[in-house]
């Protein structure tokens, strides 16, 4: 009995003794997590306050003195905690020369013989002041002289910039843990009413967690003595602004929002063939276009008439392929490569569905002529839609589509052609969408097929699509192959509008894709033999469209499609074709009269929306590529053509806020509104330099008047050269916050290899070669 008892006891002990281990055990793999988590959190803030364009407290030249005691003039970036120094104000990877860590440095001002002010940044110990990696993560910096380790001595060109530099500085010193937030947890904003409250570590601060903050570090020690003078001299002493935030913490908009309407008027097609019956009126209007082409011909310059024409702009039925483009949500939130790739295939698929009543072409746009839609999802974010014909001759259109905060935007310009085969007509869209998933910094890449028209002369007027195109991402090695076929002269209604196609890692086939691109698409996964539901253009289907958006007649600008061609359509609509032909008319000769007025001005078109990059393609000028950022952006809204983010902070990032606020006796905005950079006014030109900041005591009436006079010359040109920093910096952010294989994609595409020689080129070098030293060796055995 005694020996039962005491096995039941042991056996006790050892269950207690493996469950506690079993929860230390969970304990750790939780501590880990956290621990690998809030890591990510932090490098992820601090490299966004690195790379974003908009936190900058000063800019400006300096000479810093190098380690051969000679002096080197380098354009300097000030940011909470950090300094960048860059060879020239083109503040890219090139020009970057180092970055200095402002967390373990102090500055202190440095007698000089020479003209200008000097102070030396440097390490307590004498350790290191540099970072080991730029912006871009750069590892190499630019060449210049040699720069000390553990110290920097720079020379600003007066007294007063130097002062201004002494005092960003400080700011910058004492503020760089802000980069840092708490991981504590704090009281939610009203933003957060009625929805999930996130967690802790990506918990809004509210104003009341700022101030606090500020008492803490005695951010605002000397604000009671500067600011009389800062009032004196013209600076603004409230802390309101024209961007200030509103009672909820969100700041107005930049500019007014363009009003939408929704419109859900959608004209489907039948499933199947796309056919089209001509009366016999339009059959000899057909013939006389015949007589005017031949076969091989570009139909480009063709004047088509109006009984063909789809009431609508090119620009418009482009917009087509985003109304399910909740899909490309759901792939941005799923963490496998494989099922996002699916996704996007879904996406790609759901757009081709919708066909017009009838066999229809579009309005071929106008040059500088726009369009502008949205598509509101559930969540409520918005996907906007922003198109541009940018050239004419070629036909040219660029459009823009973006959802920051559902993580994604597409990029594209399309050259349109079309071919005439006697029967038959190919109109060919060529070019490649370009899609980033902004969260997970991956870029795929797409094409598009052809549309084909046969029965032209005989037979059925009818149109497909064909050929072959390829949806890759790089980033991550996947591939989706699709094929949409042509139907065969024998085949029937099954062999019609068919696409196959499979889904590829590297030289893997992952599953294979079949259907009808109208109707339904399968897809079999190979490694399961499972067979799903790719697609499938059913009721159920078609209730699932996001609600497009559109503006109002009376509110859109003369060059908008529908505004352009609102003449032309309404006679469409009332079988007017004789109206519709004059109309049509009307806006070609307006457009020949422009063309011809460019040309004896010696003028090119500039579009308004897009320009061309260094590498040729059509970028949206106002991209924003920065992931969504829940603590500080509101939503996206769209004005003048313009998609721009509301923030709960005005012109900045919520870490930069409280620097503001706090110093904004000190503060001077140089372009309200407009300019993101920060500029500080300088202490008193007369004040002692063995004086500490907190105690520096202000001159007289007159001295401040002159402080006053030499603060607007500095600021007048820091205005000049932060006008020339906003187009960089709007630039410089495509750049930040694109792939980095995109270069490298682009680069694979036009043919070039590594050292920038086409592959033609060394192709033909190396046959040239060989048949060189092949003719040598004729020779030579002749002659032996």
């Amino acid at each position: 009995m005694f020996i039962g008892c005491l096995n039941v006891f042991r056996s006790c002990r050892k269950s207690a003794a493996d469950a506690a281990k079993l929860n230390r055990k969970e304990s750790y793999k939780a501590q880990r997590k956290n621990y690998r988590r809030e890591k990510k959190r932090v490098a992820s803030e601090l490299m966004n306050s690195l790379q974003d364009p908009a936190v900058i407290v000063l800019a400006d030249w300096l000479k810093v003195r190098g380690t051969l005691k000679s002096w080197t003039k380098l354009w300097c970036v000030l940011k909470p905690g950090l300094l960048l120094i860059y060879k020239s104000q083109k503040t890219k990877s090139s020009h970057w020369v180092g970055t200095v860590m402002l967390t373990s440095c102090q500055v202190i001002e440095r007698p000089s013989k020479k003209d200008g002010f000097c102070f030396k940044l440097f390490h307590p110990l004498e350790q290191s002041i540099w970072a080991p990696r730029g912006p871009d993560k750069e590892t190499i910096g630019a060449v210049v002289q040699p720069l000390p380790t553990a110290y920097l001595i720079f020379r600003a060109p007066s007294q007063a910039a130097g002062k201004c530099w002494m005092d960003a500085l400080e700011l910058s010193l004492r503020c760089s843990a802000l980069l840092l937030r708490s991981n504590s947890s704090t009281t939610p904003s009203s933003a957060y009413a009625g929805e999930p409250l996130p967690v802790s570590h990506e918990t809004q601060w509210s104003e009341a967690d700022y101030e606090k903050h500020f008492n803490e570090h005695d951010l605002d020690a000397d604000s009671q003595t500067e600011a009389p003078n800062a009032a004196m001299s013209g600076l603004d002493t409230d802390s309101e602004s024209e961007q200030a935030p509103d009672d909820d913490g969100v700041c107005p908009l930049q500019c007014e929002e363009t009003p939408y309407v929704p419109y859900e008027e959608e004209e489907f097609g039948a499933q199947g063939e796309q056919v089209e019956e001509l009366a016999d009126e339009n059959k000899s209007l057909i013939w006389c276009i015949v007589k005017q082409v031949r076969p091989g011909m570009d139909l480009s310059k063709v004047v088509l008439p109006t009984f063909i024409l789809e009431p609508r702009s090119f620009l418009d039925k482009l917009s087509d392929t985003y109304y399910h483009a909740d899909l490309l949500s759901k792939a941005v939130r799923d963490d496998d490569a494989f099922n996002r790739m699916k996704l996007i295939v879904q996406w790609y698929l759901s757009g081709f569905y919708k066909k017009p009543k009838g066999l229809k072409k579009p309005y071929n746009p106008i040059l500088g002529e726009t369009f502008r839609c949205y598509w509101e999802h559930p969540n409520g974010s918005r996907t906007f839609y922003i198109a541009e014909q940018v050239s004419h001759h070629p036909p040219v259109s660029a459009f823009y589509v973006t959802n920051r905060e559902d993580g994604f935007s597409i990029t594209c310009s399309i050259l349109a052609k079309s071919k005439f085969y006697g029967n038959s007509t190919s109109a060919v869209l060529e070019g490649t969408a370009t899609m980033t998933l902004l969260p997970r910094n991956e870029m795929y890449t797409a094409s598009t097929p052809y549309a084909h028209c046969k029965g032209i002369l005989m037979g059925t007027l009818s149109m497909e699509l064909g050929g072959k195109i390829n949806i890759e991402c790089e980033n991550t090695g996947y591939k989706t192959e699709l094929e949409f076929k042509l139907k065969p002269f024998l085949g029937g209604s099954e062999a019609t509008n068919v696409v196959v196609g499979k889904i590829k890692f590297g030289k893997e086939t992952l599953a294979t894709i079949q259907g009808h691109w109208d109707k339904e698409c399968r897809i079999k996964d190979l490694r399961t033999g499972d067979e799903t539901v790719l697609f499938k253009a059913d009721n159920e289907m078609r209730a699932k469209r996001l609600t497009r958006h559109l503006v109002p007649m009376d509110k859109q600008l003369p060059t908008e499609s529908a505004r352009l061609w609102h003449l032309v359509s309404e006679a469409i609509a009332n079988e007017d074709q004789v109206a519709a032909t004059n109309e049509k008319t009307v806006l070609e000769e307006a457009q020949r009269a422009a063309a011809k007025e460019r040309a004896e001005n010696d003028k090119q078109h500039q579009p308004a929306l897009f320009e061309l990059d260094s590498y040729g393609q059509w970028v949206y000028k106002y991209a924003d590529l920065r992931p969504w950022n829940p603590r500080n952006d509101v939503r996206q809204y769209e004005c003048d053509y313009k998609v721009l983010t509301q923030t709960r902070v005005s012109e900045t990032t919520a870490d930069e806020e409280p620097i503001i606020r706090t110093r904004q006796p000190m503060a001077t905005k140089v372009a309200k509104a407009k300019n993101k950079t920060l500029v500080l006014g300088p202490r008193d030109t007369n004040s002692d330099s063995s004086q500490s900041p907190q105690g520096a005591k202000r001159g007289s009436n007159s001295s401040v008047k002159n402080l006053a006079l030499a603060l607007e010359q500095v600021n007048q040109s820091l205005e000049n050269h932060t006008r020339q920093l906003n187009d960089i910096s709007r630039r410089l952010e495509r750049m930040q916050y694109q792939p980095s294989n995109s270069r490298s994609m682009y680069s694979h595409d036009h043919g070039i290899v590594g050292g920038g020689i086409s592959q033609s080129i060394v192709v033909k070098s190396l046959i040239y070669a060989l048949i060189g030293l092949t003719f040598s060796l004729i020779l030579r055995w002749l002659f032996k």
